[in-house]
């Protein structure tokens, strides 16, 4: 069965292993042209994406606090679960990727 006009094609994309990202720790990965920031917060692992929709500044190097990351160009804050900007001067949210743990895999779900 092909694809409705207006659906698009959901891909799993292997990014790492769970014993590549203890709690605390992040990880810059790609899938499919995208640059990744994974988290993992107290074993709960989040996928967002690593451009701030502000100026393009790195997430994957921001200070995070519970579940919202700073970036370090601008201050722009975002929560990593939702995507949700919380402080601008961003004014648009965030990428968020479904993240999926098989066996010892890490995969993002990419639409």
């Amino acid at each position: 069965m092909g694809l409705l006009c207006g659906q698009t094609m959901t891909e799993f994309i292997k990014v790492a292993q769970v014993n590549e990202l203890g709690p605390g720790q992040r990880k810059l990965v790609k899938a499919n042209g995208h640059q990744i920031a994974l988290f993992n917060v107290d074993g709960v692992l989040y996928a967002i994406n690593n451009n701030c929709p502000h100026s393009t500044g790195p997430l994957i190097k921001g200070r995070l606090f519970d579940l919202i990351v700073t970036c370090p160009w601008h201050g722009s804050q975002f929560n990593i679960e939702t995507g949700q900007c919380d402080n601008g001067p961003a004014t648009s949210n965030v990428i968020t990727y479904p993240v999926h743990i098989k066996a010892d895999d890490i995969f993002v779900e990419i639409s």
